[in-house]
């Protein structure tokens, strides 16, 4: 049930009568009308743009259209009153009953509240964390795991078809050096002194267990290889230990994605040679040479024939490279074959989650993937901004371990899973984070998900001892007679639960997992206030011995909270509690 889009249909419905009654000129586009909430509470529930809309269309003046469309508004039976702002904007105040009638319809959904089909079955393919596999997930990975876990679920509430997936930048020089660590481990657990890890490859402890696997499962076989024979054993080897223990640290911060896919497996079954010669078909492909890159002279510059992809057809800033002048494919190239390998399984969304550092990757892949699909997909690439882990004030130190970076593991140890997925979600992906161990475990307002946490606790605990102390409210509250709910305080909590429809369809929408952690806060802000006001006026309790329905009336508004509660907590992939101890 989502309120502001019944309210804009019907606003839509009348502007369509007038029409065909003659009261307005023909051929209004009603596309565009909305209903939202006005910025200023003060001015209503419910404002629409209609006459603004219609306006530019027809020709006309907005307070003029406004006049016309606001007697029929005032006639349908959820509005109490209207009136025009401004230069033509329709502000709505609708009957307490519209709210009232909200509560039971929510118990009975539960966590389904929300839910949506504004996706329409589109599929969506979101690729997140993709991390090399040259280690453990560090915490820079750990905030792109969690955005886009919780937009994927997001997605999914709204009614997109998705696929979680992770890409394994299994290819290229990194792999070849992981390879060389591990081999150089391995001969250490054979007996040898290797010294000093050489500058460039993966110093830490991790490489250890490798270096062991290996002995246990070679024994001294590789020893007697040259490098070309070794060196994709030990690879595959190397990348699937490592794979295995960042599968684990997705596992615990309750991440499963749906598909993995290979940058290895792409290459050698061929798909980057067959993707760009889908895009030489198009004549996107072209030999040429690059301006020199900004900050480098024409003197400093050699000039070489390269194969390039016409992206600046597509909004790029420069045509891309895909092939050297030796041959060998560039970076992109595989790239290029892995999202027209996403085109072809029918996703027509793509959305990546990366580093702050793929910022020059944007235009790029956006180019190819509007080129291989002719225009039916789109790619957003969302970056995430550093996160600052903080503890006593100063920097959290490195990982023994990891050997240069802390890891997930460490963080989510230490403060727990709900936490660090919450506090992940508390800014937009590309603002930088500052992560608070204290403020992170502390109880208190400032700590966002205490915040939200204690309000659905604090309700679980009333519903509990109504359960104990008056029985039979319970029998009631299935029943309860909502139109008891009058106080501002109970009304200012309904309007913003019969937000959270709206919130998952714009949320969607914009790919923004971060509005669901603000909403959270907002709910969780009005139930305090109504809570505190309980304290401070005896007739806003929630319970009222002597009186059964009012008390009825309470439970099933609680019931209907802790379900908003859990309904946006389900999105964040945080388990809401029952209860808070100190």
């Amino acid at each position: 049930m989502n309120i502001y889009k019944q309210i804009e249909d019907k606003i839509k419905a009348i502007v369509e009568a007038l029409s065909a009654a003659g009261k307005l000129p023909a051929g209004a586009d009603v596309a565009r009308i909305e209903a939202t909430p006005p910025k200023d509470p003060s001015h209503g529930d419910i404002a629409t743009n209609a006459a603004m809309v219609l306006a530019a269309q027809l020709k006309a003046k907005p307070q003029e259209l406004a006049a016309t469309l606001l007697e029929e508004i005032k006639k349908l039976p959820e509005v109490a009153g209207a009136s025009i702002a401004g230069v033509g904007f329709i502000n709505m105040v609708l009957q307490p009953g519209v709210w009232q009638a909200l509560v039971p319809y929510i118990v009975s959904e539960g966590r389904a509240y929300g839910n949506s089909q504004v996706g329409a079955g589109i599929k969506v393919n979101v690729e997140y964390v993709s991390a090399n596999p040259t280690g453990p997930m560090h915490v820079g990975h750990g905030r792109g795991a969690v955005v886009g876990d919780a937009l994927a679920t997001l997605l999914l509430k709204a009614g997109y078809s998705v696929t979680k997936e992770y890409y394994i930048n299994d290819g290229g020089a990194q792999i070849d050096k992981l390879a060389e660590a591990a081999f150089l481990r391995y001969r250490e657990a054979l007996g040898e002194d290797i010294g000093e890890m050489p500058e460039g490859l993966y110093p830490g402890e991790y490489m250890k267990a490798i270096g062991e696997g290996l002995a246990h499962q070679h024994k001294r076989a590789l020893l007697d290889m040259p490098r070309e024979k070794w060196l994709p054993i030990v690879r595959a080897f190397a990348v699937d230990v490592n794979m295995a223990t960042i599968k684990e640290d997705l596992a615990q911060l309750g991440i499963q994605h749906d598909v993995f896919s290979s940058e290895q497996a792409i290459i050698e079954a061929g798909l980057v040679e067959k993707a760009i010669a889908e895009l030489e078909k198009k004549g996107l492909i072209y030999i040429g040479t690059l301006e020199p890159p900004k900050g480098k002279a024409p003197d400093d510059w050699e000039a070489r024939p390269q194969t390039l992809f016409r992206s600046t057809q597509f909004g790029d800033d420069a045509d891309r490279p895909v092939k050297k002048s030796d041959g060998s494919w560039t970076y992109f190239a595989p790239d290029i074959a892995y999202h027209w390998d996403k085109i072809r399984r029918g996703h027509t969304r793509l959305i990546n989650m990366m580093g702050a550092d793929h910022g020059g990757y944007v235009k790029r892949i956006s180019a190819a993937v509007t080129a291989l699909s002719d225009g039916k997909a789109t790619c957003e690439v969302k970056l995430c901004q550093l996160v600052k882990f903080m503890r006593n004030g100063e920097p959290m130190k490195m990982s023994k371990r990891a050997g240069t970076f802390v890891t997930v593991r460490e963080v989510v140890d230490e403060v727990g899973r709900d936490v660090f997925r919450f506090i992940m979600l508390t800014r937009k992906n590309d603002v930088p984070l500052d992560f608070d161990f204290a403020k992170a475990m502390e109880q208190s307002k400032d700590n966002p998900v205490f915040y939200v946490q204690y309000a659905h606790a604090r309700a679980r605990s009333v519903l509990r001892h109504a359960g104990s102390d008056m029985p039979e409210v319970v029998a009631r509250e299935s029943n309860a007679n909502t139109s008891l709910l009058t106080a501002p305080e109970e009304l200012a909590l309904l309007k913003i639960m019969a937000a959270w429809p709206r919130i998952v369809e714009q949320a969607a929408r914009a790919g923004e997992a971060h509005r669901v952690a603000f909403y959270l806060q907002e709910v969780a802000a009005a139930f305090h206030a109504l809570w505190n006001r309980g304290n401070e006026q005896n007739t806003l309790r929630f319970l009222q011995k002597d009186d059964i329905e009012l008390t009825a009336a309470r439970m099933a508004l609680l019931s209907a909270f802790t379900a908003v509660i859990a309904s946006g907590l389900m999105v964040l992939g945080v388990e809401p509690v029952e209860e808070l101890r100190g």
